[in-house]
């Protein structure tokens, strides 16, 4: 079935309406005709079947049949990603989305490229949460990620967020395999961490002193192998990394219950 986006707001009620971008894909790329059933997402874990009620040149009148909610995954993965090209940084964005990423929080670096102004800044994290929609809508997930409005790497780490575990990617010193501090973190509290963060320097890595400042703030240096990734590659690789060790708990969690209750 068809996917389409709609913002929370804009999803009360039994009826719905698809305008500007979204009835026009609708009406001219799935050619959606009157009592076709369409899912609407809302990024905030809804989802509503629907089915097509009336066409307009540029709308298209949605009937609401069921509405699901999904909550949140119970551990937050958060992406700090160094600005990159545009197409490698759009590429981050879309993988991001549909690896389940909670949070992208770009940040400018010494190597990024380009070097953004407070104007081109807002701009681009538009562009970035339209390519989020899109690839929401491509995967059927419920959950938007929250996408930050590019910053400084100093202003960022003037006032870093907390995480349970955070980690950077890197090519530079004694970096060590991801497990070691997932097993680390484990063996210390117990549990899988509720939140954790990972790093991912630009085209050329972080610089040394950029590094260095990262690893003073908390981050845990890792390595995804013996070759050079690019970094939207070492970006995908940290969160399905991450992606599976989570899942893997929640797997081991449950079938841990099952084995319990029988």
């Amino acid at each position: 079935m068809h996917r389409c986006y709609l913002p929370p707001e804009a999803c009360q009620g039994t009826a719905l309406e698809l305008s500007g971008s979204e009835a026009h894909h609708a009406l001219h790329v799935l050619r959606v005709r009157v009592g076709d059933p369409l899912w609407v997402l809302d990024g905030a874990g809804h989802s509503h079947r629907c089915v097509v009620k009336a066409l307009g040149r540029h709308r298209v009148t949605l009937g609401v049949e069921e509405r699901l909610f999904f909550p949140r995954q119970p551990h937050q993965i958060t992406l700090i990603q160094a600005v990159a090209k545009p197409r490698s940084m759009d590429w981050v964005v879309q993988k991001a989305t549909e690896l389940g990423a909670h949070r992208l929080i770009p940040v400018l670096t010494e190597r990024s490229i380009p070097h953004l102004d407070q104007a081109d800044a807002a701009r681009k994290a538009a562009r970035w949460r339209d390519l989020a929609i899109e690839a929401l809508k491509q995967c059927g997930t419920p959950w938007l990620p929250v996408i930050d409005p590019p910053r400084s790497l100093s202003e960022f780490l003037a006032r870093v967020p907390r995480f349970d575990l955070t980690l950077v990617a890197a090519l530079a010193g004694s970096p060590r395999h991801p497990r070691e501090p997932w097993e680390g973190f484990f063996r210390e509290h117990g549990r899988v961490p509720d939140n954790v963060a990972v790093w991912i320097g630009p085209e050329g890595d972080f610089t040394p002193a950029e590094l260095e400042a990262v690893v003073a703030a908390g981050a845990v240096p890792i390595t995804l192998g013996p070759y050079v990734l690019r970094c939207e590659t070492a970006a995908v690789a940290c969160l399905a990394i991450l992606a599976y060790e989570l899942a893997a708990c929640a797997w081991d969690s449950r079938k841990s219950q099952a084995t319990g209750s029988t």
